[in-house]
C-alpha cells in the first residue's frame, strides 16, 4: 500500500506541490474475471494544492492492465491513462461532499486511490483487439483464429416450428 502524510507537506494557501511516486495497484477483479497492473507499481504524479480552506488532489498515471479479453478469453492488455481529482476540507462538518475517501487522519491513501481510479476509467468490455470476433456459439472454437461457420447443420426439432414461420414469411 502507497501512503503519503499530508501533514509532512507543509504547504501554505495558494501554493502547490508536484511529486512523483509509484502507486501500487492491486489485482482488479470485473465479472469474475481478473485484471493485474504489470508492473504492480506504477509511476504516478502527484500535485498537492493548498486552498484557503482545503487541499485539491490530482494524480495522474497510466496503468498497463494483463486479463482475459471479454468476447474470445485470450489475454488482453489495456494502457488505461487516470487524470483523477479529489478535494479535501480543512474543517468539513460532516459533509461527506467536502472529504476524499482516500484521506484519513492527514494520511492519503495513493494505492486505492489509483485502482479506483482505473477502474472508473475501464470501457465496458476489455477486448484483446478492437473488432474481436470471439468465440463460436455451436463449437466454442476461437473465431479470430479459425472463422468458420456452421451451415447446413441440423436444427434442434424444439426451433422447427420458428424455422417453419421464418420460411413462410
Amino acid at each position: 500500500m502507497t501512503t503519503l502524510d499530508l501533514r509532512r507537506i507543509g504547504l501554505g494557501a495558494g501554493e502547490e506541490l508536484r511529486d512523483e511516486h509509484e502507486v501500487e495497484i492491486a489485482p482488479i477483479e470485473l465479472g469474475g474475471q481478473r485484471y493485474v497492473a504489470v508492473p504492480e507499481r506504477v509511476p504516478a504524479e502527484l500535485t498537492v494544492t493548498r486552498a484557503a480552506t482545503g487541499t485539491v488532489l490530482r494524480l495522474c498515471l497510466t496503468a498497463q492492465l494483463h486479463g482475459p479479453c471479454y468476447r474470445c478469453l485470450e489475454d488482453a492488455a489495456l494502457d488505461q491513462p487516470v487524470d483523477a481529482r479529489e478535494y479535501q476540507a480543512e474543517d468539513p462538518q460532516g459533509d461527506e461532499e467536502l472529504e476524499s475517501a482516500y484521506v484519513a487522519d492527514n494520511r492519503l491513501d495513493l494505492s486505492a486511490w489509483g485502482r479506483d481510479s482505473v477502474v472508473l476509467a475501464l470501457p465496458d468490455k476489455i477486448l484483446c483487439q478492437p473488432d474481436c470476433a470471439g468465440l463460436c456459439p455451436v463449437c466454442g472454437k476461437n473465431l479470430n483464429r479459425e472463422p468458420h461457420g456452421h451451415e447446413g447443420q441440423e436444427i434442434d426439432s424444439r426451433w422447427a416450428g420458428l424455422a417453419e414461420l421464418r420460411d413462410s414469411l
